[in-house]
């Protein structure tokens, strides 16, 4: 029954963290049965970003990402209304030690006046 429910949900193109809520299992349970199913590939979630060109210390292409996309090393920088469902961030390669790519650490760490003032002189 459950084998049934699963290929219909994939299917109607569902998210495997969707599928696994409904069927009371895990996304890797998901991605696993649908493998050994041998059901068809689906595109990528991950959506390839072109609003970003030209920031500061851009390195490749951006991706959003949803939450249970996101991984260690990608910048976690949001992208939407926090309170919305469909809170995205932004993907790309996160600088070491950071929680963001170049271009939202640029953003984010600002140094202070003094230091600028130092630095100038």
């Amino acid at each position: 029954m459950r084998v049934g429910a699963l290929i219909a949900l994939w299917d109607e193109g569902i998210t495997t963290s969707e599928i696994g809520r409904r069927l009371g299992v895990t996304k890797n349970a998901v991605v696993g049965k649908v493998h050994r199913l041998g059901l068809a590939k689906r595109k990528s979630p991950i959506q390839v970003r072109t609003d970003h060109a030209g920031e500061a210390g851009e390195v490749g292409e951006a991706k959003i990402v949803g939450l249970e996309m996101l991984r260690a090393g990608m910048c976690s920088w949001p992208d939407g209304d926090p309170a919305e469902e469909e809170l995205r961030f932004c993907g790309r390669p996160a600088i070491p030690d950071k929680p963001y790519c170049a271009a939202h650490c640029a953003k984010a760490y600002v140094k202070n006046t003094r230091d600028r003032k130092k630095a100038a002189a």
